[in-house]
């Protein structure tokens, strides 16, 4: 009799468990497009974290407006990126937003592994990060099968989308934690929602960022530090330059300026979000998906970028 009644309460506990899993899930995201559309107000941002905000891949997209975002809202900078001119080029745009901050450049490939770390480590020793916005990021030139992807292109995927936002948290984590303050603002993908052929190496990259951040944020949320993890889904980016079709902005593949905007306004309020009300939208309702479902959407999505890619390079259809 006992074991009978223990059989049923397990079954009904893990039916309450399967039941819960998706539902808390797309609770999660109706409440991130409600935040993000009806709580406007702005936080001090100098005032919460500290005065340095450090942008890595900085000098386009996503990274760049986000600077821009930053600098409006009076915090000092420091900006990453490979590119010299680019850098001094981005760096008198945003003077010319508020001429009142301070902004240094540091030059530094991630793909380098640890020989950019070092550098980046000398510059930083003596400056209190505030804001850490780990931006930098690359995925392939096309959506490609994993046998086609060049094994240099894999290891630069690796070093730069894992092994940057590891090793930039690690330079200023202890920092933060002795000031008792600061943000890491990771920034990830909504190619982590579900595995995604075509993008398959990219994909695990961001779903480690997913995972780092939240383990992050469970270390060192009592030492006052906030983690945010933020996942767009497609948005007017030189990264999605392999389709015509992402080169035009929407509602829901906004410029990067009008995601920023928008990602920016939440930080120190949502700890995951999309960072973007659009695609807050659509991540409620693949969540209503289970992920077999998902990821062959994705694949067949990426099955049409990828003839969208050859077509502008002149080269017809491809097939694996």
């Amino acid at each position: 009799m006992l074991l009978s009644i223990a059989f049923w309460l397990l079954v009904s506990l893990i039916g309450f468990w399967i039941l819960l899993g998706p539902t808390t899930k797309v609770l999660r995201a109706l409440w991130e497009i409600i935040i993000q559309i009806y709580d406007r107000k702005t936080i001090d941002l100098r005032t919460k974290f500290g005065e340095w905000a450090v942008v890595t891949g900085s000098t386009d997209g996503i990274g760049k407006a986000y600077a821009k975002e930053l600098a409006i809202r009076n915090m000092n900078l420091i900006l990453i990126s490979r590119n010299l001119e680019k850098l001094e080029s981005t760096k008198q745009e945003i003077l010319l937003i508020n001429p009142k901050i301070e902004i240094k450049i540091i030059t530094a490939d991630f793909t380098e592994g640890e020989n950019a770390f070092i550098k980046i480590r000398s510059h930083l020793q003596d400056i209190s990060v505030g804001i850490l916005v780990n931006n930098v990021g690359k995925q392939y030139e096309y959506p490609m099968y994993v046998g086609e992807v060049p094994e240099t292109e894999l290891w630069d995927i690796i070093n730069v989308n894992v092994g940057a936002t590891t090793l930039m948290t690690r330079l200023v984590i202890g920092d933060m934690q002795k000031h008792r303050r600061g943000a890491i603002v990771n920034v990830s993908s909504g190619s982590e929602f579900q595995p995604l052929p075509l993008m398959t190496v990219y994909a695990a990259t961001k779903a480690y960022v997913k995972s780092f951040s939240e383990a992050l944020r469970a270390e060192y949320s009592r030492y006052g530090i906030t983690v945010q993890h933020l996942s767009p889904l497609y948005v007017n980016t030189k990264m999605n330059a392999f389709s015509h079709r992402l080169q035009v902005s929407s509602i829901f593949v906004p410029d990067a300026a009008t995601y920023s905007r928008n990602a920016i306004a939440i930080l120190g309020k949502m700890d995951n979000s999309t960072g973007y009300w659009a695609h807050s939208i659509q991540k409620l309702l693949a969540l209503t998906s289970p992920v077999w479902f998902r990821t062959k959407i994705g694949q067949m999505i990426n099955e049409n970028l990828r003839q969208d890619y050859f077509q502008q390079k002149g080269q017809g259809k491809k097939l694996q």
